[in-house]
């Protein structure tokens, strides 16, 4: 199934970084010196240029017996995964796709998922992750927002498989070309690097939730990733022993490097399968048998881990690194964490989709958990992190000074390209760097957190905006009530996170202008967004609540479910 091809959004030939195309950032008098001395930052030497690909040819060629992959029952040496990445790229060439073309992908996580990087990688490409559960107007509008031109399926069967059948009907009715992942006997040239240098390539595109109701698209450089790639192997002191587990959706920016990493240092990664995911004493079980060394779990599984430690210990002998992701590490887990599992190194990470993943690491300590909310860490290698200030409304900015919370910026070669096609929320959130004259690309990126530094670390304050994460998945709040409210019956609406039975929960409170059923609103939202980000509480109330100068009263209605008072709760 093929169709013409859509142009790369793009650039493919290197863009200067001394000219920046975004304006830049308004800043007081003296801010720029002032927020610059204040700043946290570390700078190291990393290869950049160089592709992930280049260094599975090397172990290919260096410890060949050695694993790359392990994914079930089968496992993939060094020499065998850059052979199915080189059928994979054939696959792709044949089709047309080259240098700057974009790239859906589509498929559950495997070791297919990363051969098909590394292919993209070797073309040149832009890897473009889909989800098998979005429903059909999501697919459509990615697939728009980024002019994709390919969409491969590796889901399974031919013709979309389970799981690929969304995507595949989605591209063939914008007339996407279709690419069907290759057989294990398809034919294949041997790899032969063309020697690029690909720092300024754009190597990924990740969407996110949108305060339109629209996703918006994170383009991420390779030099960026790659950085990032080689802070972690630095930060976590990977090498060729150690086995990184696969588990992140493959939407969620974390994919990336769980992905790639140990392929830098001739490791091996370990594909979780979701199923594995979805029952605590099987998770134990996978990273047990296949001797997982790092794992990265969201903190309701880091917690099924810690109850098996403290029911029967010793449990994970091999595991010496505990990541957590997607939510907030709260303290009371942690202390948990770190007596059950005395042999596991805790890691609190943040950062943003836009700036190549995390920007900090934190390895949390016994003191760390007697604070309210754990440090998320210093900055990574190479990443500048700034907090500024606004006294007036759309006023200049000026640097927060040292103890006072400010929103927070990142600067330095970690910052990407910008949300593709989508010059109104760049300008909200990227901007031209006025605060580092030596900035490899030029670019600061306003996270929209509100932070605090402290003896050298992030202590991380919350979100200015709307913004969450429930249950790892990040999500604007204003995107799902842009999408009940398209609801011809739905006058207004409010989406909140009350804490229910101990846990962030999703809540939806609405007017309405005529009868409407809850479960006919929950197939509307379901219709246009993913399974994670529909309310599972939906509300009808006379009128919201307001606060003294007529917005929405959050609070109220945030109290009104936690409390369990809400009228019409369903």
């Amino acid at each position: 199934m093929t169709g013409a091809a859509a142009p790369a959004p793009f650039a493919t030939a290197p863009v200067a970084p001394a000219a920046p195309a975004f304006s830049p950032l308004p800043l007081a008098k003296g801010a720029a010196a002032r927020a610059t001395a204040l700043s946290l930052g570390r700078l190291a030497e990393f290869d950049t240029s160089t592709g992930v690909l280049h260094h599975v040819a090397r172990f290919a060629a260096a410890t060949p017996d050695a694993p790359a992959v392990i994914d079930g029952d089968t496992t993939l040496t060094y020499p065998e995964l850059l052979t199915r990445a080189a059928r994979f790229r054939a696959a792709l060439v044949s089709a047309g796709c080259g240098a700057g073309s974009v790239v859906a992908a589509v498929g559950d996580r495997s070791a297919d998922t990363i051969a098909a990087f590394l292919a993209l990688e070797g073309l040149g490409a832009v890897y473009l992750p889909l989800a098998t559960d979005w429903p059909a107007q999501r697919v459509t509008e990615v697939l728009e927002r980024s002019a994709a031109g390919f969409l491969l399926d590796y889901s399974g069967a031919p013709g979309g498989g389970p799981g690929g059948e969304t995507a595949v009907a989605a591209a063939a009715g914008l007339g996407t070309t279709v690419v069907a992942a290759p057989g294990p006997d398809a034919a294949v040239a041997p790899y032969a690097s063309d020697g690029r240098d690909q720092s300024l390539e754009p190597r990924y595109c990740i969407f996110t939730s949108g305060t339109t109701g629209r996703p918006k698209g994170a383009v991420v450089e390779h030099r960026g990733m790659v950085n990032h790639l080689w802070a972690k192997v630095c930060d976590l002191e990977f090498s060729a022993g150690d086995r990184l587990a696969f588990t992140a959706p493959l939407v969620f920016d974390i994919s990336i490097w769980q992905m790639l990493t140990p392929l830098l240092v001739g490791g091996a990664v370990v594909v979780v399968r979701q199923q594995d995911l979805d029952f605590p004493r099987r998770v134990r079980t996978v990273l047990e048998r296949t001797g997982v060394t790092v794992v990265e779990l969201v903190p309701t599984v880091v917690g099924w881990l810690v109850a098996e430690a403290e029911r029967r210990a010793p449990v994970l002998p091999a595991l010496r690194w505990l990541i957590s992701t997607g939510e907030e590490l709260r303290p009371e887990l942690a202390a948990r964490a770190l007596a059950a599992l005395p042999h596991v190194r805790l890691l609190n990470a943040y950062g943003p989709t836009e700036c190549s993943d995390d920007v900090t690491h934190h390895e949390v300590t016994a003191a760390d958990t007697t604070r309210p909310r754990l440090p998320v860490g210093g900055p990574v290698d190479n990443a500048r992190l700034y907090l500024l200030v606004r006294d007036e409304d759309e006023g200049p900015w000026r640097a927060a000074e040292p103890g006072e919370a400010g929103d927070l910026f990142v600067g330095g070669v970690v910052v990407g390209l910008g949300y593709v096609n989508d010059p109104d929320n760049n300008a909200r959130a990227f901007f031209a760097d006025p605060l580092d004259p030596d900035s490899p690309t030029g670019r600061l990126y306003r996270t929209g957190d509100l932070a605090r530094f402290e003896d050298g670390v992030v202590l991380y304050l919350g979100r200015v905006d709307r913004q969450v994460k429930v249950a790892g998945v990040r999500m604007e709040l204003d995107e799902i009530e842009a999408v009940l409210l398209r609801h011809p019956a739905v006058d207004r609406a409010a989406v909140t996170v009350p804490v229910v039975d101990g846990h962030p929960a999703l809540a939806a409170h609405y007017t309405v202008r005529g009868p409407v059923t809850p479960e006919e609103l929950r197939a509307h939202l379901a219709g246009s967004l993913p399974e994670a980000m529909v309310p599972r509480r939906l509300t009808e109330l006379d009128a919201l609540p307001l606060t003294p100068n007529g917005k929405t009263d959050h609070r109220a209605l945030r109290q009104l479910t936690q409390d369990g008072t809400s009228p019409a709760e369903v």
